[in-house]
């Protein structure tokens, strides 16, 4: 979303950077290039002056106390990210869990915000973290609005309240009141033990006096810990609209943003919080369940400037990856065993669990100079690769120098793929396992450059072993020493 403001910024700074010493113009100049970026990115107008005025009179302060020899574009750009993380919010905030459950969280927004969705995504997430969430169909207004959130619940294993059938031809025994269901979820959810309670509730296409009015009732009937109100990234300056109407109208908490992924210019989420006074604490990156995390002022800030977003990259590896899988590698990198290809394999597998390549390699740092590749990394050859590891033994997988030409041409018919492509696998495979040999001796690999290689590992459990003597030529002597 934000590639062409990233791009912006990167331009910017590497003009200044180019300076050396900085003066008062190119303080004003580069002041003047952010400030036309944020413009082009949607960013509301009044969001943009303040920034500017900050970063401008921050960075004018600095100036003479930047030493001569310093990287004083470096202490610019400091400013300029401390600045944006304020605007974005400051600090992550959490949700606020009651201290007698179920915690409640009611969803509003408009139709088509992503709110039946983001529902579900939401129940996954604690429910990943061990709590028990209910989900609560309290939108009987857009057609199949209660039919998607069962399937939507279904689909990550979490329990819907729906009661309604939500069309307007028949109703359930709430009479299709959206207000007595949320009423009647949050008891339903007391009475089994449930500890967090998520109420999507019903949107228009625009802010009319019957949303709101609607809306007010649920949050009076239910009276929810959090309100969070749900906003398509995607939209521009109307988030802000929206969102200002729906703080005087009803009332929210944080807000979450949806579609973060799509291909508009982002200036919903550097407007949104400032505007508003309330967090963006949630924001949703993708179609699938998992692609939704905790908003972070201070990471999406980095990734606005092109620095990356490595700590997210490291919490989804950290998920993907089984803890005892990992240290078994780590035991067998540690004892000089050979890493294998049954050990590839399950590094493949939870690379697939970490979602799409492409957003991940864009979490590294410079990943905007890579551009072009990362967009033409072909998603497919993981699968392929896999495929072609599965199709051997396992006695094949763990010696690889068994594989001569019929055993290879039996995994290329059974992986559906060329014998040159099993070929290429392993001998990519094999180059991989000498450098990890090589590193583990502690020895620089070949082609790496001086001053790359890891220390030696220990050797675990290793056999001491006394050198041996020379024995004499003399027999009697020799007979002696093999006496003592």
């Amino acid at each position: 979303m934000f590639e062409s403001l990233t791009s912006r910024f990167s331009g910017a700074f590497s003009s200044l950077r180019a300076k050396g010493k900085i003066s008062t113009s190119d303080i004003e100049s580069t002041c003047q290039e952010i400030r036309q970026a944020l413009l082009e990115s949607d960013v509301a107008l009044s969001v943009v002056e303040d920034f500017i005025a900050d970063v401008h009179e921050k960075s004018l302060a600095a100036l003479p106390t930047l030493q001569a020899g310093t990287n004083q574009a470096n202490a610019i750009f400091e400013i300029v990210n401390a600045s944006l993380v304020e605007i974005l919010g400051g600090q992550a905030r959490r949700v606020r869990f009651a201290k007698n459950p179920p915690t409640v969280i009611m969803l509003a927004g408009l139709q088509g915000a992503g709110k039946t969705t983001l529902a579900g995504k939401l129940a996954k997430f604690y429910a990943d973290q061990g709590n028990t969430p209910l989900l609560v169909a309290s939108d009987l207004q857009r057609p199949n609005a209660v039919t998607q959130l069962q399937v939507v619940g279904e689909s990550v294993n979490v329990p819907v309240f729906a009661p309604e059938p939500g069309n307007a031809k028949t109703s359930g025994i709430y009479g299709g009141n959206p207000v007595k269901v949320a009423k009647a979820g949050v008891e339903f959810a007391k009475s089994k033990l449930y500890n967090i309670v998520i109420v999507d509730t019903a949107g228009r296409l625009g802010v009319d006096e019957d949303l709101m009015k609607q809306a007010s009732e649920i949050r009076d009937a239910i009276n929810p810990n959090e309100i969070l109100f749900v906003v398509d990234a995607m939209i521009g300056q109307d988030a802000v609209k929206t969102s200002q109407a729906f703080l005087e109208g009803v009332g929210f908490d944080g807000v979450v943003l949806t579609k973060l992924d799509g291909d508009a210019r982002g200036g919903a989420a550097l407007s949104i919080s400032s505007m508003t006074k309330r967090p963006i604490m949630f924001a949703s990156t993708g179609e699938k369940p998992h692609e939704f995390d905790i908003f972070y002022p201070d990471r999406m800030a980095s990734r606005i400037l092109g620095l990356g977003d490595v700590a997210t990259l490291a919490e989804q590896a950290k998920k993907a990856f089984d803890t005892d899988t990992s240290a078994k590698l780590e035991a067998k990198f540690a004892s000089g065993e050979d890493f294998t290809l049954e050990d590839f394999l399950e590094q493949l597998q939870a690379m697939s669990k970490m979602g799409n390549m492409s957003k991940l390699l864009g979490m590294l740092p410079g990943a905007g100079q890579i551009k072009k590749q990362i967009e033409n990394f072909d998603e497919g050859e993981i699968v392929r690769t896999k495929a072609i590891v599965q199709s051997m033994t396992p006695s094949e997988r763990r010696d690889p120098k068994l594989l001569n030409g019929s055993r290879r041409a039996r995994i290329a018919l059974g992986s559906g793929r060329k014998v040159s492509d099993v070929n290429n696998l392993v001998d990519r495979f094999t180059a991989a396992q000498k450098m990890m040999k090589q590193v583990r001796n502690g020895a620089t690999p070949t082609g790496m450059p001086p001053g790359m290689a890891m220390p030696a590992m220990p050797k675990v459990n290793a056999p001491v072993t006394k050198k041996k003597k020379s024995k004499s030529g003399n027999p009697a002597k020799r007979a002696q020493e093999e006496g003592q």
